[in-house]
């Protein structure tokens, strides 16, 4: 026997995974509920570290909070982290706080489950202009991430949206929507208050592909014919269909269900016109970004974002697009691109800046040379990239779990494998590090805000489940209030 598997046999083997969103509780309940843990082979001690104060990563701090499936996936979260043998440690940032050494000398592995954040680049000319966002920065603002600034620019009356995936609807539809619909979500105060005054008009979402080649799901197309006095409009020439497409169609229940949406949404509209709506929400296909423009038609210096120009695109018979040469010019006074989310580098690891993932085989981090670091794994995005919908991390966690468990008689040991002896680093360096308790307590207390605001404003019949707490000093003093719970 090697001295890792006789220095871990007989003590439980210590894992600290970093990053509370699904990916990283996932990967914690599933090597808990494995065979050869349920079977006594060994036992296993799981800390789990959360930059934010609070847990749940995307589910919180990147998702539209009128999501429907939001709610279902906190409460299968809540009930793995409830059980009590998972350990949450929250604000604590990986790289600032604790090192890779740090965790090395804690535990016997380590699984990085950080996800992805920012936003994937669009190198077009303009994209620097005053009034030309990122998407996922709008979404973690109006998520209330405890790090990003509580004020929004939102004075456009029309606005492009760039992209034809799951976020893309989201920040369209949160554009769009008129916010008392959103009273009834989790939404912060600031939000609300500066959606509240929003001029918005017109929100176009432009996709570079064809109706059956958009990467968004059916329930949130849905989500968009639910907004009050908004209305959907398509245009006919978008409706391009190649020999692609149409087996897309006939093959996948998922892309026919898509279609025939938009397709009935397409006749529809023209029979309901009498009654037009305040707002409008466009959707166009076969639609290519050039370049975003002032109104000077200048696309660098300090200029404001005045319209954006696109090259139509045609199908070429397998579902990709070429250009025609035609060009259509929109006037609008804000850009939001969604075109995916990019992950970010992390300190003493290699990092793959092309895909922005951690270089790994199957969950097992790789070196310079393109060797396993030993006792290092990864999960979720940024192990695979941000590609698929949530529900996919478990498949990833399974398969970087069961190269863990494979290994788990060769893991380096740790130095310090005492649960306490983390802790004791933490409050030395004087760490605010939240805790499960802490978030019960901050859970309670976002729940009591939406009673008190419902209660005070009863005579209009909303009721509010919950209101976020934004800033990040109020979420540790309220997790770390030993007067509350």
């Amino acid at each position: 026997m090697s001295n890792s598997a006789e220095s871990t046999s007989r003590r439980p083997l210590r894992v600290a995974i970093v990053g509370a969103g699904p990916a990283g509780v996932y990967a914690a309940d599933i090597l808990t509920k494995s065979s050869e843990v349920k079977d006594g082979d060994f036992e296993v001690s799981i800390d789990l570290f959360e930059a934010y104060p609070a847990p749940y990563g995307l589910i919180r701090y990147g998702v539209a909070p009128d999501h429907p499936r939001i709610k279902g996936i906190v409460n299968a979260l809540h009930k793995v982290l409830d059980r009590g043998d998972i350990r949450f440690l929250g604000n604590v940032t990986y790289g600032r706080d604790l090192s890779l050494h740090d965790f090395r000398a804690f535990y016997d592995a380590v699984i990085f489950s950080t996800g992805a954040i920012k936003d994937a680049d669009l190198d077009i000319p303009g994209i620097g202009l005053e009034g030309s966002f990122g998407g996922a920065d709008f979404v973690s603002w109006y998520d209330g991430h405890p790090d990003v600034a509580r004020e929004w620019p939102l004075d456009a009356k029309e606005i492009a949206v760039i992209g034809n995936g799951n976020v893309a609807l989201d920040v369209a539809r949160m554009l769009v929507k008129h916010a008392d619909e959103l009273l009834v979500t989790e939404i912060p105060d600031n939000v609300y208050r500066a959606l509240k005054d929003s001029p918005v008009t017109d929100v176009h979402v432009f996709g570079r592909r064809g109706p059956a080649q958009v990467k968004f799901t059916p329930l949130e197309l849905r989500e968009l014919s639910h907004a009050r006095d908004v209305d959907i409009v398509l245009y006919p020439e978008d409706f391009e269909f190649d020999e692609a497409s149409d087996e897309a169609i006939r093959s996948n229940n998922q892309i026919k269900t898509m279609v025939n949406t938009l397709t009935n949404w397409l006749v529809e509209e023209h029979a309901e016109a009498e009654e037009p709506s305040s707002r409008r929400l466009h959707l166009h296909f076969l639609h290519s970004p050039v370049e975003i423009h002032d109104a000077e038609g200048n696309t660098a210096g300090s200029g404001k974002v005045a319209g954006i120009k696109f090259e139509r695109m045609q199908l070429d018979g397998t579902g990709n697009v070429k250009g025609t040469g035609e060009f259509l010019d929109y006037p609008v006074q804000a850009v939001y691109r969604a075109i995916g989310y990019h992950g970010s580098p992390l300190d003493e690891l290699e990092y793959d800046g092309r895909r922005g993932v951690i270089p790994n085989e199957g969950g097992r981090v790789l070196d310079a040379e393109g060797k396993p670091v030993p006792g290092i794994y990864a999960t979720g995005w940024i192990k695979r990239g941000p590609v698929g919908l949530i529900g996919h991390t478990k498949g990833d966690a399974l398969e970087t779990i069961g190269f863990l468990l494979e290994d788990r008689l060769s893991l380096p040991p740790a130095a310090n494998p005492d649960p306490q002896a983390i802790i004791g680093l933490l409050e030395e360096r004087g760490i605010e590090y939240t805790t499960w308790e802490g978030w019960i307590k901050l859970d309670a207390h976002e729940l009591a805000l939406g009673e008190e605001w419902t209660a005070q404003d009863d005579a209009n019949g909303v009721v509010r489940e919950r209101i976020k707490v934004v800033p990040r000093e109020d979420m540790v003093e309220i997790s770390r209030d030993s007067s509350k719970g």
